[in-house]
């Protein structure tokens, strides 16, 4: 028995490796990051910690501080881009995913968060082109939910709600993507896939009922969250984590553009929300154990 797990363990490992994106496909902000991600994951794995909201919660404070700089996963070529020197808000979600599902999987090395990475932010897990990436949060969920990476769980949440909306802001709005401005065949790729999403169905935690001591209750350190907007044709405008503190309060840890870094915000989830025109609510994912 014990060899054929054994044996087990080594095809998964090797299958890891083999279905990666190969290092000429990445795309390294630095040649220290391969190393410091290593770092990391040594300190995950040494931290003893096994549930994922735990493991996310830990690597975001490690995160803390790090540069806020938006686009970085642009470039002429569709590339399998590393960077924990700089992160935005979608990068910041993606690196606490990769470094938690590694650690989850018992493996520190930053060939294992690469593929992680790739599976993580591509549709069905590999990466092609431009409008293989998973734009859109709501079609990120739903493909990373297929897979055994993500869930959702606004749902499940006391007060939760559902609204309808068409998702097409990148067709729309084309010139504001270098990637499709110029290149109509890339904006019949991506139309291709906003037609799964007309008139898409999704559950909301509607920003008014954040004070409710049940929904704080029912929100965990480590959850992932979306801010849903208000924005014709698009879902999620921000990205972030929940943290909360010893009296149950409820904070977003995020990368922040006003703040230009990782960062807790200073006023809790309530009263960040209330005093926002654009966003009306919250939708909260983990990662599958």
């Amino acid at each position: 028995m014990k060899k054929i797990l054994s044996l087990t363990l080594v095809i998964v490992a090797c299958f890891t490796m083999c279905s990666a994106a190969s290092v000429q496909q990445m795309r390294f902000h630095c040649d220290k990051d391969t190393v410091k991600i290593n770092e990391l994951l040594q300190q995950g794995y040494n931290s003893g910690l096994k549930t994922p909201n735990e493991l996310v919660a830990f690597y975001a404070q490690k995160l803390l501080d790090t540069p806020y700089v938006a686009h970085t996963l642009e470039g002429d070529t569709e590339m399998l881009t590393i960077n924990i020197d700089q992160l935005d808000c979608t990068t910041f979600v993606e690196t606490l995913y990769a470094l938690t599902r590694t650690t989850l999987n018992g493996r520190y090395s930053w060939r294992d968060y690469a593929f992680n990475l790739e599976n993580l932010r591509y549709r069905n897990g590999e990466m092609t082109d431009y409008s293989s990436r998973l734009h859109y949060i709501s079609e990120w969920i739903v493909n990373n939910r297929s897979r055994g990476n993500l869930m959702e769980v606004t749902a499940d949440i006391p007060t939760a709600d559902y609204m309808i909306k068409n998702i097409n802001f990148m067709t729309t709005h084309k010139d504001n993507y270098k990637s499709l401005k110029d290149d109509p065949d890339m904006v019949a790729k991506i139309r291709n896939f906003e037609v799964g999403y007309r008139n898409h169905r999704m559950a909301i935690l509607k920003k008014q009922w954040l004070g409710n001591k049940n929904v704080k209750a029912a929100l965990k350190s480590g959850d992932f969250v979306g801010l849903v907007t208000k924005i014709e044709g698009l879902d999620i405008s921000h990205l972030g984590i929940v943290y909360k503190d010893d009296n149950g309060e409820v904070y977003l840890l995020d990368a922040s553009m006003s703040g230009g870094k990782v960062q807790l915000e200073k006023e809790n989830m309530f009263d960040m929300l209330r005093h926002s025109k654009s966003n009306i609510g919250l939708r909260v994912f983990r990662i599958m154990p």
